[in-house]
């Protein structure tokens, strides 16, 4: 299993904590150190569309018109901390947030 994410993200922090206690061994990739690969966007985005974008983050805000009217790759790609968190992925499964579903799909 791994988790995508930033390691300053709280809610990364708490993902990673109840799959932890859930005994769930998980890999986590802090996607501002290792940035995701043009693939690992393409299969995301065909997975979560345009969800992936977090447009309520502080990297997005600072964004002008013109550099949110690119394309999500693009954006992904130059922005790692666009991604909305966490991703989670074990084989084909994945799942993008932390909220009561994915919670309940992992645990």
């Amino acid at each position: 299993m791994e988790l995508y994410g930033i390691k300053s993200c709280d809610t990364v922090k708490k993902a990673l904590k109840a799959l932890d206690a859930a005994g769930r061994e998980v890999a986590f990739r802090d996607v501002r150190v290792t940035p995701l690969s043009a693939a690992e966007i393409d299969t995301f985005l065909a997975a979560f569309g345009e969800k992936l974008v977090n447009r309520s983050s502080t990297t997005w805000r600072g964004l002008s018109e013109a550099e949110r009217a690119r394309p999500a790759a693009e954006l992904l790609a130059e922005h790692p901390t666009l991604m909305k968190r966490p991703v989670i992925r074990d084989g084909a499964k994945m799942t993008l947030g932390w909220g009561t579903a994915e919670q309940a799909a992992w645990l």
